[in-house]
């Protein structure tokens, strides 16, 4: 047996029980879990609202993780749980397909690497997709305070940008962000399209040249007004709302570029290939986040934290 986080009912918090210890199959090999952090997708997965269906319970949650396998290799690891049957990473053992895992730097932390994850991913592949950023850039990152935001300002500076603005939700969370590395910092809420406009505008150093948007709606509309003839807003996500609302001319007059992204569409290869950039940088240290350690024990709390979006920084839980 192994302890083990449990979801039993979806919508509810899970809590720490047992389970019985996996056992590698064909094509899988065991991972030693050292970090798993609750991400949202966990959470939407768990809810039983998700477009992947209500999935059976109890299960252990946990899309990702850091662990190590039989011979102490440190590795990152990727799970279906919640999206298909099977169980996570938040346990003391997984096993997972060798596809699915990452090769990571012997000594690097593993716990930032489990706080930054897909996150950082999507930050990376997001800022450089398609050619998107090009030494000299300047680049506005949108919820610059999520992990996604922090990870996207200091990938942005150590690719070549020549300056980040950030827009955050909360003067704590615009700190954070000055403090990585953003040169101006406004608020992403509370303005409608022209006054958020008008403040980017003023915190920017001329035309924006890039947008890494994982927040759509008001944000997403004010950035592409100062966008630079030719620019391009590459959109993550919408949790600022589902649907922004801008004109043609805004799109046509500056023949603006909008792009959608989704770490779904990597293959292993390219996933692996931007995780291990992403691992050289931590352990350089020229990449970090902010995230809270939390004992599996603990986990309730933090997940019903986590599901308010009352955490205020990234879950990373430790057996």
């Amino acid at each position: 047996m192994m302890r083990a986080v449990l979801l039993g009912t979806c919508g509810e918090p899970p809590a720490v029980g047992h389970r019985e210890r996996p056992v590698a199959g064909e094509d899988q090999v065991t991972v030693r879990v050292t970090a798993a952090s609750i991400t949202p997708l966990d959470v939407l997965c768990a809810s039983g609202t998700s477009y992947f269906g209500t999935p059976a319970t109890p299960y252990v949650p946990g899309v990702q993780g850091v662990g190590e396998l039989e011979d102490g290799r440190a590795v990152w690891f990727a799970t279906p749980a919640g999206m298909r049957p099977g169980d996570g990473s938040m346990a003391e053992y997984a096993v997972v397909r060798p596809a699915d895992t990452v090769a990571l730097p012997e000594g690097v932390d593993h716990r930032l690497i489990a706080a930054l994850g897909l996150s950082a991913v999507a930050a990376y592949q997001g800022l450089t997709a398609r050619g998107g950023l090009q030494p000299g850039d300047q680049v506005l990152v949108l919820g610059g305070g999520g992990v996604v935001g922090q990870s996207a300002i200091q990938l942005a500076r150590l690719g070549g940008a020549r300056r980040v603005i950030a827009a955050c939700r909360t003067p704590s969370s615009r700190e954070r962000a000055a403090a990585l590395g953003a040169a101006a910092c406004v608020p992403s809420v509370g303005l409608d399209v022209d006054e958020l406009a008008a403040e980017l505008k003023a915190a920017a150093d001329g035309p924006i040249d890039l947008v890494l948007d994982p927040l759509f709606g008001v944000p997403a509309a004010a950035a592409l007004r100062v966008l630079r003839p030719g620019g391009i807003l590459v959109n993550l996500g919408g949790s600022a709302g589902p649907t922004a609302t801008f004109d043609s001319a805004t799109l046509r007059s500056g023949s603006l570029n909008v792009l959608g992204y989704t770490n779904n569409d990597l293959t292993p290869d390219q996933r692996a290939r931007a995780l291990g950039v992403i691992a050289d940088h931590v352990q350089a240290g020229r990449l970090t986040v902010d995230y809270e350690e939390v004992a599996f024990a603990d986990v309730s709390d933090a997940w019903a934290r986590q599901a308010a979006g009352q955490a205020g920084r990234r879950i990373v839980l430790v057996p």
